[in-house]
């Protein structure tokens, strides 16, 4: 069983880079364990089945990984950062953590080249995050066979010392939606953020959620993410550069104007149709 997804792992690589080897290099450590790494890097599209008829891929170390790469990204910013509150923290930390990110690092790491899967079946890996997914199942594979002092320093002298500028990455946090309702509020403009649709994926059981934001009826942003919170931000981010264009403040201006001529109904003036009508 373990075999065979060694094998498969090694069809991407030439006989002279070998997994363990380039593994070795990309951690900064020597992999124990080999059995945890290989089980990391197969998606789902390509599954084991085991004598017992057990389903084997990296699903479950992506579960694990997760719970890791956050405690140990959140055990860096506590000590890095003394005076950032909780609030911050938590800012920099999903930042950090977030699928485009973790995308991102794993191609840069080279694990896109080191995923099994069924490209057939996963031909958008933007939308399915697959690299992203194997970058947490490694980091559960670290854990398991290295413990979470490895996890930490993978995290730290790795990522984000050759990947990530941490202080510039904290010097550049925008929650794009929280920017948003701030300028909406302070200019006292109506606005909506609504989720338009969601299109499920019922092959790899993943939702893809749409969303708009309008400001006075008028649509200033759309996006689409895997989460409600992941479209919302996306549709934030491009609200806010609408904002800013001559086009919406010149719709804003007529959506003034046209408010202005429209005659506001008096209590006298409805005394009068009233009495009129009654008449």
């Amino acid at each position: 069983m373990i075999k065979e997804i060694k094998s498969k792992i090694r069809f991407f690589f030439s006989k002279k880079e070998e997994p363990y080897f380039h593994l070795k290099k990309m951690l900064g450590f020597t992999p124990i364990n080999m059995e945890y790494y290989n089980l990391a890097l197969l998606h789902r599209s390509t599954y084991i089945k085991t004598a017992t008829g057990d389903t084997l891929n990296n699903e479950r170390l992506e579960y694990l990984g997760d719970a890791i790469l956050s405690a140990a990204v959140s055990d860096i910013l506590y000590k890095e950062f003394p005076n950032k509150k909780e609030g911050e923290l938590t800012c920099i930390r999903s930042r950090l953590v977030q699928r485009s990110t973790l995308d991102d690092l794993a191609v840069k790491l080279g694990l896109d080249r080191m995923v099994i899967s069924d490209k057939k079946s996963t031909q958008n890996f933007q939308k399915v995050h697959i690299n992203g997914n194997a970058l947490e199942a490694l980091m559960g594979a670290i854990y398991l066979d290295r413990g979470f002092a490895k996890c930490k320093f993978f995290i730290n002298k790795i990522v984000l010392e050759k990947y990530i500028d941490l202080y510039q990455t904290v010097e550049n946090e925008v929650n794009f939606k929280s920017r948003f309702i701030e300028w909406a509020q302070r200019y006292k403009y109506q606005y909506n953020f609504i989720v338009a649709n969601v299109d499920y994926d019922k092959a790899h059981n993943i939702s893809n959620f749409h969303s708009r934001i309008e400001v006075e009826g008028i649509i200033v942003g759309t996006g689409h993410g895997l989460s409600k919170k992941e479209s919302q931000q996306e549709a934030a981010k491009k609200a806010m550069q609408t904002i800013k264009t001559k086009s919406f403040k010149a719709q804003l201006k007529k959506l003034k104007e046209e408010e202005e001529t429209t005659e506001p109904i008096t209590e006298t003036k409805k005394r009068t149709l009233k009495k009129t009508t009654t008449d």
